[in-house]
Order: C-alpha cells, then sequence, then structure tokens
C-alpha cells in the first residue's frame, strides 16, 4: 500500500525538483523490495534461505527510509506546493486501496510466472550440483582421496 501511494502520488510530484537520480533509486528500491515480498509470499513454508530474504529486505527497507528522511523529503519541502492537499490525496489513494485491495504489481506476476525458478542464484546452484572449474575439481580430490582410501584398506 505505501509503495502504490508513493508511485502513484508523491513521486511523480516531487520527481522533478527532487532530481532524477534519487528518485530513480526510490524506484529500483521499490523494485528490489517488491520481488523479495513476492518471493516471500510464494515461499510460505520456509526453507534456508527464507530467514536471509527476510534480512535483506529488511536492510534495504532501512536504507530506502533513510535516505528519502534525508535525501528525498528535505528537498520536496522545498516545493511550492499545498502539502495539505498532497497529503489528503494520499490518504484518499490509501482508504481506496484498503477498500478494494491492492493492485497486483508486476513483482509479483513475475515471480508467479517463473515458479522459484528465478529465486536466489545460491538456492538455484545447491539443487544443480557443482558447475564452476573449482568445484569439479574438489569433487575428483575427494573421488580420488576415497580411491586412495579404499586401495590402503584393502592392503
Amino acid at each position: 500500500m505505501h509503495a502504490v501511494v508513493e508511485e502513484e502520488i508523491f513521486y511523480p510530484t516531487v520527481r522533478k525538483h527532487v532530481g532524477t537520480n534519487v528518485m530513480n533509486e526510490a524506484d529500483e528500491e521499490h523494485h528490489v523490495a517488491k520481488i523479495l515480498i513476492a518471493e516471500l509470499d510464494l515461499n510460505r513454508g520456509g526453507g534456508d534461505h527464507r530467514e536471509a530474504k527476510f534480512t535483506v529486505l529488511a536492510e534495504s527497507v532501512r536504507h530506502h527510509i533513510k535516505e528519502e528522511e534525508n535525501e528525498m523529503l528535505p528537498k520536496a519541502k522545498e516545493l511550492d506546493i499545498d502539502f495539505e492537499a498532497l497529503g489528503q490525496k494520499m490518504l484518499d489513494r490509501k482508504k481506496e486501496l484498503k477498500e478494494d485491495g491492492i493492485p497486483k504489481d508486476a513483482e509479483h506476476s513475475m515471480v508467479a510466472q517463473a515458479k522459484g525458478k528465478g529465486d536466489s542464484p545460491a538456492v538455484a546452484s545447491r539443487k544443480k550440483g557443482p558447475s564452476t572449474k573449482a568445484a569439479r575439481k574438489s569433487a575428483e580430490t575427494r573421488s580420488t582421496t576415497s580411491r586412495g582410501k579404499r586401495s590402503h584398506t584393502s592392503h
């Protein structure tokens, strides 16, 4: 709900004055947060990455809030606009969202369509097994060591 209200109302109002770089970064932070939320929603059962994913989400949101408070909002306050009217517009939209529900975002659709295949690279690599040269070499070493031990015990 928070992201919808910001993206639909607040961000477009302040974008030009606050600056493209700050606003583009805020857009991307929302995007990453929505992807992580969608992945958490999809995998409600847990898994060993769920807690890590939630931690990364929390850290990202804290960073986003800090940037809004330290960069975006001070610049936005310089604007000559009716902040009471803007605030009321945001509250009205929030009320609509509470009544009608939050529309499905592109990130939830993307994650649902991927059916877990686009999730964390670490998860995917564990499922596939070793694929790097170092991992193959390590596997070969273990195999050679095992053969050596077998021949030693057979004497």
